[in-house]
């Protein structure tokens, strides 16, 4: 062993870096292109010449996840102020105008696990985007006359989801789901924190979590690899790096499991259709990157129209609608069903969704036939949204904040490696016999009518 670390340290500096780079290079599709610079950064450069146009995208590690309570919502207050004063525009009239002139259509999301931004304009104008993309990134100007603007606009999004039934019966299971840690999993964040920001807390966040070895940077469109990896560094190479990883240097504290199932009725006079949740915590990538793919496998086969759920509860009348889902998510991402009883048959809907729950990790569960199709339509899914180029770095970015860019490559490939058993792991894991969250949102005088609180409790 002592000989062989001896023969390492002598080799020469460029091959020791030739063989650093090789060993970091991951795994990517035909058409991608990795490129880590100095400072940390991550680059790809997506090929992709279907039209004559290019997208940037900016992903950083930031969001939900990294928000205790005296924070909670400003990551995405910041994805709204990126788009206002700069250095380089130093109000919100000259950036936007500068959009114009570039012929920019341009957005952002905030996520739990990911913020992102992007522009996409001629290809023309890629240099002239890179540097458009770099002063809202690293030089913001958080005035009060803007974010006095801003707050309310995003406060607002908040109470137009409050305003939907299906989202307050969504916010009842996330609290209930991880309790003191709800602001970890909630991007929308509180009314008071929100009302009350200010730009220095802006500047905390920014601070933290915005520097180039938490970043990633994709163009993507009708572009060369290699004049796109050298503008990028010309733009972004000179953006100091933290020097300390974010993510460990502020943990993410470990989400609590479940010890025991729990229920509630939300009666409201909004809600003129019923609907029913039940949530359970999910795989982390983490610690279970198998059953993130297993899950939407397993998903897939619960939506088809012959599944024994769908079956049970649409084709008999027992509900209108049945969906299963898994979240993608590096820190505990959640199992969700979601129901649209029928009115009139709210506790048979509530029975048989049980028994079925009770058989998900039967043998019979679903057929070969129906593990195959699933299979299939994940495929043309995947080559379907793949087909407009402006999509595919928020696509890849996702997984980049959740997962990883090996992962994401593989991902297909992976869903079709999916076995009965794997599923069956994933089942009694998971969700078979395990703690979970059920609500439902309903109007008072339909939950009086049918003594809901009777039979929607936990046994």
């Amino acid at each position: 062993m002592t000989s062989k670390l001896t023969r390492i340290f002598i080799l020469p500096v460029a091959l020791l870096l030739s063989a650093g780079q090789l060993s970091a290079q991951p795994r990517l599709p035909d058409g991608y292109f990795w490129k880590k610079l100095p400072n940390g950064l991550e680059v790809v450069v997506i090929e992709n010449s279907k039209v004559p146009l290019a997208t940037i995208e900016i992903a950083v590690k930031n969001g939900a996840y990294t928000e205790g309570p005296e924070f909670s919502g400003l990551s995405h207050l910041f994805e709204h102020m990126f788009f206002k004063a700069n250095k380089d525009y130093p109000d919100q009239e000259k950036f936007l105008k500068r959009t114009q002139e570039l012929g920019a259509i341009w957005n952002g999301t905030t996520d739990v696990e990911r913020v992102n931004y992007f522009f996409t304009f001629d290809r023309d104008s890629l240099k002239a985007g890179l540097k458009f993309m770099n002063a809202a990134i690293r030089f913001p100007i958080y005035r009060e006359e803007d974010m006095a603007k801003e707050r309310p606009v995003v406060d607002g999004e908040f109470q137009r989801a409050e305003s939907d039934p299906g989202f307050q019966l969504w916010m009842g299971v996330q609290q209930k789901l991880w309790g003191d840690l709800i602001t970890r999993k909630v991007a929308i964040g509180l009314h008071q924190v929100i009302n009350t920001a200010t730009p220095e807390k802006m500047m905390v966040i920014k601070n933290k979590y915005y520097f180039p070895n938490n970043s990633l940077v994709t163009i993507c469109g009708d572009v060369k690899h290699e004049e796109a990896f050298a503008l990028a560094e010309s733009v972004f190479g000179d953006w100091a790096s933290s020097g300390f990883d974010p993510i460990q240097k502020y943990p993410i504290p470990p989400f609590k499991p479940l010890d025991k199932s729990e229920y509630f009725v939300k009666e409201t006079s909004i809600a003129q259709t019923p609907y029913m949740q039940l949530s359970w915590q999910g795989p982390s990538y983490l610690t279970d990157s198998a059953s993130v793919v297993t899950a939407d496998v397993f998903s897939t086969i619960v939506g088809l129209n012959s599944s024994k759920l769908q079956q049970a509860l649409v084709d008999k009348g027992l509900a209108s609608s049945v969906s299963l889902g898994y979240t993608t998510c590096k820190y505990v991402g959640p199992i969700d069903i979601f129901v649209v009883p029928n009115p009139n048959k709210m506790q048979e809907c509530y029975d048989e969704l049980m028994k079925q729950i009770g058989m998900l990790a039967s043998d019979d569960y679903f057929t070969d036939e129906q593990l195959a199709t699933a299979k299939a339509i994940l495929l043309r899914n995947d080559t379907f949204n793949k087909e407009k180029p402006s999509t595919l770095p928020s696509q890849m970015s996702y997984q980049w904040c959740s997962t990883s860019l090996n992962f994401y490559t593989d991902l297909i490939d992976n869903y079709q490696k999916v076995s009965r058993a794997d599923i069956q792991r994933y089942l009694k894991t998971y969700v078979v016999g395990k703690p979970m969250v059920a609500g439902m949102v309903i109007k008072p005088e339909l939950s009086k009518q049918y003594n809901v609180a009777s039979f929607f409790a936990a046994k």
